[in-house]
């Protein structure tokens, strides 16, 4: 058996896959769970540590629709038919078959011949129940793999009477006949082999005898438990197993079983408690329009009306199939405004096999959505009456926009025009202290109802960047705004100029939304008195510190002023007369080169002498002009150390001639 926790996972996506659950709260499986399924059965350095274990892996991806799956044929398949073609254990057989089942491996139908007789022989002198299922288990799936095989069972019955007389009163089964105690989880394994029988039998098995085992299921399932939320499962009692087998292993050893015997067999099986098909319940849109077709409602609805909404309603199982047949109702649907009044009342929704939706027609209003469980025989859990906001959005008319400058003591209209809110035209206006400026227009929706948006603002926008809102109002049908100057001349400062006028309308479900500039009014204002309230600073834009600099223009010190060429040659000329007075006065005298070494080697360290002494000369130029002390040092080093080998040499040469004159 493959560790607790592997079982337990591949038990629990077992569950998922199978057609119906007793597991009430479901949620539909999303990529994460792939990702963590992928995670956890992920093989080793590219193999898996058993059959077992590769089974359960290669299940498990299957079933979830993992596309990135581990390439494993190539380390699994020689294991396959490494178990397939020698006398291995029936439990290797067995889920060496389940991989083939999956993999494809290249089995020959001679191999799937002689396991078949191999294992016919075995049923028929097993005595436990283990023995049994891992024998039928796989002669099902010979015959699902290689319908040339001869599979069927000629006593049929007698297997089918050796595996009933292991079932207890209780309706649980013992693994063998030595054992006393009985387990829930081998009375799945039990119904799951007599399925396989009665599947391979080459007549058909006594119907009594079937009878017989579904009064065994209805006494399983009064063992059944609850938790506190109202979840059922089945809990193990055998302790004398290899493992300790937990509640989610054992259920859906009970629920396999089942499932296969009910498969296989006719007629219904009464047993207490819920059970459920976990569906999942979604709308693919929460947000419906009155006047644009979306997609949905275009492949849906065939209606000719110029206004209305569609709800669609999918329903599929939690891993994304189609649910079976059933029915979908509109238990309520009222205005989040009027709670208390329904707009509909227990509608069903009607069915659409080409796209699978329950959809229902023309919801007027925003409402919110709770659907119904069908009271048929077959009840689908979908965690019970669900609560769906729906939103309907439109285009709401704007008509009869005016704008008027009124006298303020009489209130006759000085100035009025017309505004087109869906254009791009501009007014032009002018008032003083003393009149009024009065905007007004109306919003209706597509149907032809008052709308009342959640913001409609007029904004006055001074030159100077100041701005001043105002919320607009509304009575009846007509929204009003009327801006007295006289009593505003203090919260606009007294600035007297030109301001924007600017209109805002918008609302959540108002798809035409805008912010409408719709010109401007010259104000003539009076002087602000000593003490009336300043203007505030203009708000600096915060991303103007990230705008460009002003350039920065560097002044540079003049040069001083210098001699003409001609005189600095001149001076030149002047500090050279030294040098040329030495080069004479050394002719003059007459230089004595006699000494100097005719012979090749000696010339050469004579010349390297005179050059080093030069260098040294240089050096000091070059400390007086640039070099530092210590550069200087380091460079006198290097010279000394020259001058004293190539000065050695020269010396001795020199001692060496003048001991030869002496001598001669």
């Amino acid at each position: 058996m493959a560790t607790n926790a592997v079982g337990a996972a591949f038990a629990f996506l077992l569950l998922l896959l199978l057609p119906f659950s007793i597991c009430r709260t479901v949620h539909p499986i999303s990529d994460s769970h792939r990702s963590a399924a992928s995670d956890l059965f992920a093989p080793t350095d590219g193999s898996f540590s058993s059959l077992e274990d590769a089974y359960e892996a290669l299940r498990v991806f299957e079933i979830l629709a993992i596309e990135k799956k581990p390439p494993v044929s190539t380390a699994t398949c020689p294991k396959v038919l490494q178990n397939l073609g020698s006398s291995s254990p029936l439990k290797d057989l067995f889920y060496a078959l389940k991989v083939n089942a999956i993999l494809k491996c290249n089995v020959g139908g001679e191999v799937f011949k002689d396991i078949a007789s191999r294992l016919k022989a075995t049923v028929s002198d097993a005595s436990t129940l283990l023995d049994i299922y891992y024998s039928i288990g796989s002669l099902v799936l010979i015959k699902d793999q290689d319908s040339n095989v001869d599979v069927l069972l000629a006593d049929a019955d007698g297997i089918f009477q050796s595996i009933k007389a292991l079932s207890q009163s209780d309706g649980r089964w013992r693994y063998s006949s030595n054992n006393p105690e009985s387990s829930t989880y081998a009375a799945g394994l039990a119904l799951e082999a007599l399925a396989g029988v009665i599947s391979l039998a080459s007549s058909e098995i006594d119907q009594t005898k079937v009878s017989i085992v579904k009064n065994d299921i209805v006494k399983l399932f009064d063992s059944i438990e609850k938790y506190d939320d109202g979840t059922f499962y089945f809990d193990e009692k055998f302790v004398g197993g290899p493992e300790h087998l937990g509640s989610l292993s054992t259920t859906a050893s009970v629920v396999r079983g089942v499932t296969a015997f009910t498969a296989v067999t006719s007629g219904k099986i009464n047993v207490s408690g819920v059970i459920s098909i976990p569906l999942i319940l979604s709308l693919p849109e929460t947000v419906y329009s009155l006047t644009k077709k979306g997609q949905l409602k275009q492949h849906l609805v065939l209606s000719a009306k110029q206004f209305y909404v569609s709800v669609a309603v999918r329903v599929n199982t939690v891993l994304g199939s189609a649910a079976p047949p059933l029915t979908v109702k509109l238990v309520r649907a009222f205005s989040t405004g009027a709670k208390d009044s329904a707009v509909i009342d227990s509608k069903e929704l009607q069915y659409n096999e080409k796209s699978g939706f329950h959809f229902l027609d023309s919801i007027p209003k925003n409402v919110d959505i709770l659907l119904h469980e069908s009271d048929s025989e077959k009840v689908y859990a979908t965690g019970g009456q669900i609560h769906v906001p729906i939103y309907v959005t439109g285009i709401i008319k704007v008509g009869n926009a005016e704008i008027a400058v009124l006298d303020s003591d009489l209130g006759s209209i000085e100035t009025q025009k017309t505004l087109d809110l869906a254009g791009n035209d501009a007014v032009s206006l002018s008032a003083n202290h003393l009149q009024k400026l009065r905007l007004s227009f109306q919003l209706e929706s597509p149907h032809g109802h008052v709308f009342k948006p959640h913001q409609a603002f007029l904004k006055l926008k001074h030159e100077t960047k100041i701005e001043h809102i105002f919320l607009v109002g509304n009575s009846g049908k007509k929204f009003e705004i009327i801006l007295d100057f006289l009593g505003l001349v203090e919260k606009l400062y007294y600035l007297s100029g030109k301001y924007d006028i600017e209109l805002t309308v918008g609302d959540a479900v108002m798809e035409n939304s805008f912010l409408r500039l719709l010109g401007h009014v010259e104000l003539d204002l009076p002087e602000a008195p000593e003490k009336a309230a300043r203007p505030p600073v203009p708000p600096v834009d915060p991303y103007s510190r990230y705008g460009p600099k002003a350039e920065i223009t560097h002044l540079f010190r003049a040069p001083e002023k210098r001699p003409p060429q001609q005189l600095s040659l001149a001076f030149l000329g002047v500090t050279l007369l030294p040098f040329i007075g030495f080069l004479v006065g050394l002719l003059r005298l007459g230089v004595n080169l006699k000494n100097f070494p005719g012979s090749t080697v000696p010339a050469t360290f004579a010349i390297l002498f005179h050059l080093g002494i030069a260098a040294v000369l240089l050096l000091y130029v070059l400390f007086w002009l640039k070099l530092d002390l210590f550069t200087t040092l380091k460079t006198f080093g290097l010279l000394g150390a020259f001058l004293m080998f190539v000065g050695h040499r020269i010396l001795s040469h020199l001692a060496l001639t003048s001991a030869k004159v002496k001598s001669a």
